[in-house]
């Protein structure tokens, strides 16, 4: 062949694909599935696996993991992109399994990325071929299955949750890049100190945005004599104004709000303005928190301090009259003050039960003197009949009074705590049961 004078790389392919393991022992992360002595790694040990999911972030190894079991099965891999496949692609990767598997016993992993993307009829293409052994099915996602995936898929797949790299395993697959890349090598590449970790900490656990981060560094990085220098500015010029990982809508979304409850729940202030605060820098909607901040004052704050849904309501209403600016900062004040509230569970409860209880006990009548008397035919048949004005008794209570039906007397579904302003109740429904026990006038007896 004529050389025309082109120069060509050895290795054209960006730096994250150069560097994917070729073995289980290279792999970095996810010891809980792939470390020695689990499930998975024994089966793989024995040549043995079972159709998996992969559920994770991007950039945690779930392509790199598929692969690695092919190999360690010595397993053809076939790959599809519910993105750019359909129903055509399904049945000829099904084709070319079942004639591999007849012409040289050979086993597939049939690996799909972004596997909730299919719709339920394409995920339910792949049933039967996985049933009768045509190939062992892997399904990568980054949305919870539970949501994304049909529940024939999840029956005959074993889920296995993968988590984002740490600090400190990002920090090693950078190191190994640098040690063992050739092209890397060759280019003597030296830091300014902490460049490596705080390039770490901009990847938030995804190895494959660490890699491109590092090879967009070299790219614009100083020759100095034989060597390249990477410093604070290089990295600064490639991570530009630090954007917060958030994915509205998806299991993060879900999680930060979570981490946001859980932390007024637990009257953290500090920690529940921080997760508001990163709700806001991911360009969350302030009045989705401000929604959740009234759910709370009445599920985890009730009546221990009932002012908390009137500062939730109030910080809303702020919003919505002066706009984001100072409106977020609303919100913040109600998110302080709710997680610095006492907090009470007694109303949820309460509530729940009286409505399991209403649906339960809906055969038991209004007792007559709880009824209604608007005419005279209603008084005559005793409508009314009996029944105590409580301003008219001694401090405007009733003492032996029922209001219950008869059937269900007595039943108590609000427990006040010994929290906030719950604790005056507390003790004001306390004597008002012994006034009731010591009464003369008990209704039913």
């Amino acid at each position: 062949m004529t050389n025309l004078g082109f120069n060509f790389s050895p290795d054209i392919r960006p730096l994250a694909a150069r560097m994917r393991p070729l073995n289980i022992d290279q792999y970095i992360g996810q010891n809980h599935i792939i470390g020695e002595g689990t499930v998975l790694r024994n089966a793989l040990t024995n040549g043995q696996c079972h159709s998996l999911i992969l559920w994770g972030p991007p950039g945690v190894g779930k392509t790199s993991l598929a692969e690695l079991v092919a190999n360690k099965i010595d397993a053809a891999f076939c790959k599809l992109s519910a993105v750019t496949s359909g129903v055509k692609d399904i049945r000829d990767a099904v084709i070319e399994a079942k004639n591999r598997l007849a012409q040289s016993s050979t086993r597939t992993i049939l690996f799909v990325d972004e596997v909730h993307r299919f719709n339920k009829a394409q995920q339910d293409a792949f049933l039967p071929h996985i049933e009768d052994g045509t190939f062992i099915f892997i399904g990568a996602t980054t949305e919870n299955p539970s949501f994304a995936l049909n529940n024939a898929i999840l029956s005959r797949a074993r889920v296995y949750a993968l988590k984002a790299l740490s600090e400190r395993e990002l920090m090693q697959t950078l190191n190994n890049a640098l040690t063992n890349d050739t092209i890397l090598k060759s280019q003597n590449i030296q830091f300014h100190e902490g460049v490596l970790k705080r390039l770490c900490q901009a990847a938030e656990g995804d190895a494959r945005k660490a890699l491109n981060l590092l090879e967009q560094c070299i790219d614009i990085a100083e020759q100095i004599g034989d060597h390249k220098y990477i410093n604070v500015h290089h990295l600064a010029h490639i991570i530009g104004e630090h954007s917060a990982k958030y994915d509205k809508g998806g299991d993060l979304f879900y999680d930060l709000i979570s981490a946001f409850h859980k932390s007024v729940r637990g009257s953290a202030p500090d920690a529940a303005l921080y997760w508001y605060c990163r709700i806001l820098a991911g360009g969350g909607d302030p009045l989705y928190v401000a929604r959740r901040l009234l759910a709370i004052a009445t599920e985890d704050i009730g009546n221990a301090d009932p002012r908390a849904m009137q500062v939730a309501l109030n910080a809303w209403d702020i919003f919505a009259r002066v706009g984001p600016s100072e409106g977020e900062r609303a919100i913040a004040q109600a998110t302080l003050y709710l997680a610095s509230a006492p907090k009470s569970n007694a109303v949820y409860q309460a509530f729940n039960q009286a409505k399991q209880d209403a649906l339960n006990d809906t055969h038991a009548d209004v007792p007559m003197h709880l009824r209604n008397a608007p005419t005279d035919l209603m008084k005559d048949l005793g409508f009314g009949e009996e029944y105590r004005y409580a301003h008219d008794e001694p401090g405007a209570f009733a003492a032996g009074e029922a209001y219950f039906p008869e059937t269900i007397q007595g039943r108590q579904y609000y427990f006040p705590t010994d929290r906030g302003l719950e604790k005056q109740i507390k003790e004001k429904l306390n004597y008002l049961k012994t006034l009731n026990e010591e009464s003369e006038h008990k209704r039913y007896d």
